[in-house]
């Protein structure tokens, strides 16, 4: 028996199957096979039939003996990815804006002798490599990055809690 309540099963199985329904499928499908359960042979019988699906229940049948697919934490892992993304451009872009500032007090002073700015850029360029691969990389360790902004963070607003309680005095 299904523990979901009376009316709540799987949608009708009569109904025409949508190009997004096949290709979740298609990803389940794939997913499986990278997890060893499929074999190439039985993956392409099995990408063939659901591209020419045309109901839901066609599709619920290359699936059925497979686990229940594991696609909404994909989704929530591919938002977390793109939320820590943005985190980290944003705080590149203050970097970088230290290094424009710093090749201005260059150019300013004359531009003469080494370019120094060059090692903030370095600086920068290293931290944002690092993060992007922990991000994108082989092995995505989204906590790791997440730990390491969520530090940053405290300590940016730590030291802002400071300033200003100075200003405000005792």
């Amino acid at each position: 028996m299904s523990d979901k309540p009376a009316g709540q099963d799987a949608p009708n199985p009569s109904l025409r199957a949508s190009d997004e329904d096949r290709e979740q499928l298609v990803t389940e499908l794939h997913d499986n096979a990278v997890a060893g359960r499929l074999s190439t042979d039985e993956l392409e019988q099995r990408l063939q039939a659901a591209y020419a699906a045309r109901t839901t229940a066609d599709l619920e049948a290359l699936r059925r003996d497979l686990p229940a697919s594991t696609q909404p934490s994909a989704v929530s892992h591919a938002a977390r990815r793109s939320h820590l993304t943005r985190r980290l451009i944003q705080e590149t872009g203050g970097a970088l804006a230290l290094f424009i500032v710093c090749t201005a007090i260059w150019l300013a002073s004359g531009a003469s002798g080494s370019f120094w700015p060059v090692w903030i850029l370095i600086v920068v360029v290293l931290t944002a490599a690092r993060s992007g691969w922990a991000l994108y990389g082989p092995a995505p360790d989204l906590d790791a990055v997440e730990s390491h902004l969520d530090r940053h963070r405290d300590r940016h607003q730590d030291r802002d809690q400071r300033r200003s309680r100075r200003r405000l005095g005792p």
